[in-house]
């Protein structure tokens, strides 16, 4: 079995093609498997992909066998595999299927194997203030829908901190006002056009970067934090754009591929 290795900002995804699975495989045990650090090749999730005429089908497992909706970074590699693989130029646009609906990529530019990108992530919804208790404390929280669930804490920058991420952060994603879970920024909103954020993924931990997590962070920045669109968001891994309308959420950034796997394991 043939995987092909992807990140965007150091958050990174194996692709594979649903063809290649045997109709009786376990697809958790797969992610789990071929996600783990150690052990297998290593990813935050397993992208499953079928390509379309227009895109491409897309299923995404975390690295802990769960599913989730979407990824903005994992569609924008699925971009960056299609532009390697069919050569698209600057100037085309693809639409990658998930299981939060259709998204519109535009490809901006290439350089060698990293692909620029500008995708279409649809509104944020649901989006409202909260307050939760979590690790003994009342947290105040803006939560939403960006196709998959997201919990932004804004604070400022001195509240970004490894502690706050593994306690109030990880705490949060498996709050019981969240039934299915949640995706967690901390995010600080160091300038109008500047917000900075630390992430805990939902079935992953801590990652370096979130495309939905950016999304979902400049939301919050902008409706309750005095940000303005666009905005530059800066998490571990890198800094996006993203740019807050009315109807729209809309993603700039880069994504690669890095390398072509054969998988020894059973598929």
């Amino acid at each position: 079995m043939r995987v092909i290795k992807a990140h965007a900002y150091g958050n990174d995804f194996l692709l594979a093609a649903m063809g290649d699975l045997a109709e009786s495989a376990d697809r958790a045990d797969l992610a789990r498997r071929l996600c783990a650090r150690h052990t297998g090749i290593g990813a935050d999730g397993l992208m499953l992909v079928a390509p379309t005429k227009t895109g491409a089908v897309t299923r995404l497992l975390n690295a802990d066998g769960s599913r989730s909706e979407i990824s903005g970074n994992g569609i924008r590699c699925v971009v960056a595999w299609l532009a390697r693989r069919d050569d698209l130029a600057a100037g085309s646009t693809v639409v990658i299927e998930t299981d939060a609906g259709k998204r519109r990529v535009d490809i901006l530019a290439r350089e060698g194997p990293r692909v620029l990108c500008r995708a279409f992530m649809g509104p944020a919804r649901a989006l409202r203030e909260t307050t939760l208790s979590v690790a003994g404390q009342d947290v105040r929280c803006v939560v939403m829908n960006m196709g998959n669930p997201q919990c932004v804490v804004l604070g400022t920058p001195d509240t970004l901190t490894q502690d706050r991420l593994h306690t109030i952060a990880a705490g949060l994603a498996t709050h019981p006002y969240f039934p299915e879970g949640t995706n967690v920024e901390l995010a600080a909103v160091e300038a109008p056009g500047r917000v900075r954020i630390l992430i805990w993924e939902r079935g992953v931990g801590p990652t370096e970067a979130s495309g939905t997590g950016a999304c979902g962070a400049a939301v919050a920045a902008v409706h309750f934090g005095g940000a303005s669109s666009p905005v530059d968001v800066e998490a571990p891994g890198g800094t996006q754009q993203v740019e807050v309308t009315d109807d729209e959420v809309l993603l700039t950034g880069w994504a690669e591929v890095i390398a072509h796997v054969e998988w020894w394991g059973p598929s």
